[in-house]
Order: structure tokens, then sequence, then C-alpha cells
């Protein structure tokens, strides 16, 4: 399956799980073509999340370095919390903080190992406890 239908799909079903816990949430427009914002951001009660989506079936995920800062500067602009939202076939989505990340000389990664072990999930993330 070509990677960008593979990922739009992927967002979508995110967008729908998190409606279905009744967030509001968008999708950014031009999402995967630009680095100017994150996937998908959602709110509830005040609280918002930003995310980046990959649907990505390796041993790791990489993020390009100019990606990278562009989702720490909207962070620290915003104040949401930010993250790389990893679609796992057959696992589901983990959810993985920026300051979680690898610096490696090419990129920022995490090992589906650590994802593994981090464990972040919907219905174990602070703000999202509801979320099953």
């Amino acid at each position: 399956m070509h990677r960008y239908i593979k990922g739009a799909r992927s967002e979508r079903e995110l967008i729908n799980t998190l409606y279905e816990k009744e967030y509001s949430v968008m999708r950014s427009a031009g999402s995967g073509v630009n680095s100017l914002s994150p996937d998908i951001i959602a709110f509830k009660s005040g609280k918002g999340f930003a995310f980046e989506c990959k649907a990505w079936n390796k041993d790791r995920l990489a993020i390009e370095p100019d990606k990278f800062e562009v989702l720490k500067k909207w962070e620290s602009n915003t104040g949401m919390d930010t993250m790389i939202a990893w679609r796992m076939n057959g696992k589901g989505w983990f959810f993985i903080k920026l300051d979680e990340m690898k610096k490696t000389p090419k990129s920022y990664s995490v090992t589906k190992k650590s994802a593994l072990e981090i464990n972040r999930r919907i219905g174990f993330m602070p703000g999202l406890d509801d979320m099953q």
C-alpha cells in the first residue's frame, strides 16, 4: 500500500477514536506535505494535544531534524503536549513524547522496543485517562 494512503487512513482512525471519546479533533490541511504543524490536534475540557502520526511497521521510527524542531517549536508556542503517535500493525497506537526521542546524526528516533517499554497508549496518558 502506498505510504500516503496508509498514513492518511491511520490518521483518520486516530481522529475517529478521539472523536468517539468526545474530543474536538482536527486534521491539519496539507498534513504530510508541509512541516508547519502536527497532523492532528485534539481538545477536551480546555486541554489540547498535538500528534504527528506515523504508521510504520519497522523496528525504529525516525523523524527528520527539521520536522522535529518544528514540532518542538509548536509545543513551546502552544503549550500543548506534542507527541509522535506511532501506529504499529497488530499493536495499535503508542504515544512518544518529543523528549523521549533520541538524537542521532541524521534524525530523532525511537525504537519499537523503547515505545513498547514506555507503553503510553490511549487510556494511559495524563489528560487522556478517560480514554480506553
